[in-house]
């Protein structure tokens, strides 16, 4: 792995502004951001989502001054919410903890292939991101590993490929992606 150059949470937490309206303004413009890239991938028009986060260009261009920085505090603030729920599930049975984390790993592989076509392999945020996301789910991974629950012929990037590879496929719903994911977990998992 690489040296992290910064702390993760602090990319979007010391972009955000404090006042609350201006809090509020920013959250909405990343929200509407992360929803207008897993529609609509890398080229979403800037003006649909501030028009989305109820909020004029100008604020968006305030907030996030080129579309590579709108990218970049995006994807910091899915990673960040992945490492957040790598925390709130630790506590978890090990192959419970894992299948949740991978789960919120679905969502985020969405609005991640969007992003990723707009930045490059060499981005810091990108890396930096990357670091902070195996550092966070690799330990769920492991412990399911160490566990017997996950098998061990196999490691996290491995895994990790598989589920972006799975949740890039086009599905008729919801129900079929959660079927398809289950037999892959039901692959992971070790036999007994």
């Amino acid at each position: 792995m690489t040296a992290q150059p910064f702390p993760l949470s602090e990319i979007v937490a010391s972009q955000r502004p404090h006042r609350r309206d201006a809090a509020r303004n920013y959250d909405a413009l990343l929200a509407a951001a992360r929803e207008a890239f897993a529609e609509n991938g890398a080229e979403a028009s800037l003006e649909d989502i501030a028009r989305c986060a109820g909020v004029g260009i100008g604020t968006l261009y305030r907030n996030f001054p080129t579309r590579r920085h709108l990218f970049e505090s995006v994807y910091a603030d899915e990673v960040n919410a992945l490492c957040r729920m790598a925390q709130d599930v630790a506590a978890l049975e090990p192959w419970e903890a894992l299948t949740s984390w991978l789960r919120r790993f679905v969502d985020y592989s969405v609005t991640q292939r969007a992003i990723r076509e707009a930045l490059s392999n060499d981005s810091e945020v990108f890396l930096a991101c990357r670091d902070l996301m195996y550092q966070a789910g690799g330990p769920l991974f492991e412990r399911a590993q160490k566990a017997g629950e996950a098998r061990t012929d196999m490691g996290f990037d491995d895994l990790l490929r598989m589920v972006a590879g799975i949740t890039a496929t086009n599905f008729l719903d919801d129900v079929q992606r959660d079927r398809v994911l289950t037999v892959a977990f039901d692959g992971v998992q070790a036999t007994r």
